[in-house]
């Protein structure tokens, strides 16, 4: 049978200082036998994210490692952005690569939340496979109205309250929220334009909440390091929605509006299986490389040491 492999895919409320990342990357690489796959930071969105890969319990040391680090180094009354967050470490998701399964991602989840609480007093929500109420499985519906929003909502409203730990927030850090999940595409469309109104409108059209496609998250942004306007997504099944339907509905829709697709990126790592080379959303991207795929970049930071991967 083969090891069992867990990716973490954590996202941080810092996109503009490199320094703070960096250290957030040399916490993950501190605990032994994760291998450390990938990272990105945008300045718009003042985010950045990680991913990284091993057993299931030496990944939980080292999301608890980086995370113990955002809390030293992100104040959240000091951070904006474009992009909603609760928490210097908002979201901290465990997802089943080998040999594991979903549920054993979810209880992976509440153990790391657990610990989290005990080690760093950071309260913590549980989503997805791990949500102990029906309205916390969607990470949109705890994460509403953001830091400031919820840090006033927590002391009269027993339904905001976090699953673990608080009931407060943590002053600066906030909370985070953690579950296991399934793969996630993080999938952004730049449009020819740089009216975030448009974005928005193409966004409300295609997300799965207002009636569009199923298993898409999306919202409108604007990027003000481009002059652009951006539908920043969340593809949570891609096998039901593929990219190409996601792409093709976008461009419709920024068409009727009288825009166009600038260019496409992908945030962290995509599953071989997402891939499709001959389609025009691939060919738009503008920041893709064979470390792109979650399976080559696995192999190659897992492979016995002396040996090609």
């Amino acid at each position: 049978m083969p090891p069992a492999v867990v990716e973490c895919v954590p996202n941080f409320s810092e996109g503009r200082n490199a320094q703070t990342v960096d250290a957030l990357a040399a916490a993950v690489a501190s605990a032994p036998g994760v291998a450390l796959l990938d990272r990105t930071m945008d300045p718009d969105h003042n985010r950045s994210v990680l991913t990284f890969a091993g057993a299931p319990g030496e990944v939980l040391e080292a999301a608890l490692r980086a995370v113990e680090r955002a809390i030293a180094l992100i104040d959240l009354t000091r951070h904006s952005g474009v992009h909603p967050r609760i928490g210097a470490a908002d979201v901290v998701p465990f997802v089943p690569v080998r040999g594991v399964t979903l549920a054993e991602c979810a209880h992976v989840a509440e153990t790391f939340g657990h610990a989290l609480w005990a080690r760093c007093r950071l309260p913590v929500y549980l989503y997805e496979a791990s949500a102990r109420r029906p309205e916390r499985r969607r990470l949109e519906n705890i994460r509403h109205g953001g830091f400031e929003a919820l840090r006033d909502a927590v002391t009269d409203k027993a339904d905001r309250r976090p699953d673990i730990g608080g009931p407060e927030l943590h002053p600066t850090a906030g909370a985070t929220v953690t579950g296991g999940r399934k793969f996630l595409i993080a999938y952004n469309l730049n449009l020819t334009t740089s009216d975030v109104a448009i974005a928005k409108q193409v966004a409300r059209a295609i997300r799965a909440s207002s009636g569009g496609l199923p298993f898409v998250k999306a919202m409108g942004v604007p990027l003000a390091s481009r002059g652009l306007a951006q539908v920043t997504m969340n593809l949570t099944d891609f096998e039901t929605t593929p990219v190409a339907c996601v792409f093709e509905a976008v461009k419709r829709e920024s068409a009727r509006l009288g825009a166009g697709i600038a260019g496409g990126e992908l945030i962290g790592l995509i599953p071989k299986a997402a891939l499709d080379e001959r389609a025009e959303w691939f060919r738009t991207l503008e920041n893709f490389h064979a470390g792109c795929v979650l399976e080559t970049r696995l192999d190659r930071a897992l492979a016995p040491r002396g040996t090609a991967a």
